[in-house]
C-alpha cells in the first residue's frame, strides 16, 4: 500500500478534514486526521492495519507484543498485531501516567513494538515508550499509520509509518490570520477522564 493509497482510504472514510482544530498536544491545525472515520469500517481498518504489520515485519522482524497508548492507539494496535501473529496490550493513563494495567505485563525477551494511529508531535508515543521501559522485554521500534511531523518526531526508538506529511501545526497565541479567523474544535482523546 502507497502512501497515496493510505491517504485515499482517509479521503474516501472522509477521515481527511480541514477546518481550525485543536490537537492532542495543544497545538492548532488546519487539518485534522479523524482516524475513527477509518476505524469504524472493519475491512478499511483491516487493510492499512496489515500494510503496517508489512512494514514493521521488515523493519523489524518478528515481533511478540504490540503495545499501544489508549484510547486512540487501541483499534490499530489491536489490527495490526492480528496481522503479526503478536499479542495486543495498551496502556493507560492512571494519576496522568501511562502505565499497563488489567494484569498486562511484557516478558523477558519478549520483543516489543509501540503502535500508534496518528504522531504529530510524539508525546504520547515517548510517554508509551517510557511506561514500557519499566518492564524487561525488547523495544524494537515504534510505528504509526501517519506521521503528521514530517519525520522529526523523535521519539527516541526507530519509527516507521506508512505516511509522512509536513501538516502545519501552531502554538495556540501564534496562529496565521486565517486560522485564528476560524472558531477552534478539539476532536482528539487526550483529555479524556479516566
Amino acid at each position: 500500500m502507497t502512501p497515496n493509497d493510505v491517504l485515499d482510504e482517509f479521503r474516501s472514510a472522509g477521515a481527511l478534514l480541514e477546518g481550525h482544530f485543536i490537537l492532542s498536544s495543544g497545538l492548532h491545525s488546519p487539518v485534522f486526521l479523524q482516524k475513527m472515520f477509518v476505524f469504524q469500517d472493519p475491512a478499511r481498518t483491516e487493510r492499512v492495519c496489515r500494510a503496517l504489520a508489512d512494514k514493521i515485519k521488515e523493519t523489524f522482524g518478528p515481533v511478540d507484543y504490540v503495545v499501544s497508548p489508549a484510547v486512540g492507539g487501541i483499534v490499530p494496535g489491536y489490527e495490526t498485531a492480528r496481522h503479526l501473529g503478536s499479542k495486543a496490550i495498551f496502556v493507560e493513563r492512571e494519576n496522568g501516567v501511562f502505565t499497563l494495567r488489567r494484569g498486562f505485563t511484557i516478558p523477558e525477551g519478549a520483543r516489543v513494538v509501540m503502535v500508534e494511529d496518528i504522531v504529530t508531535t510524539g508525546l504520547s508515543s515517548r510517554e508509551c515508550l517510557a511506561a514500557l521501559r519499566e518492564y524487561p522485554g525488547t523495544i524494537l521500534g515504534a510505528a504509526c499509520l501517519i506521521d503528521r511531523s514530517g519525520g522529526k518526531a523523535d521519539l527516541g526508538v526507530p519509527l516507521v509509518s506508512l505516511v509522512q506529511l509536513d501538516i502545519p501545526a501552531f502554538e495556540p497565541d501564534k496562529l496565521p490570520p486565517e486560522l485564528a479567523a476560524i472558531p477552534a474544535v478539539k476532536p482528539g482523546s487526550r483529555s479524556l477522564k479516566a
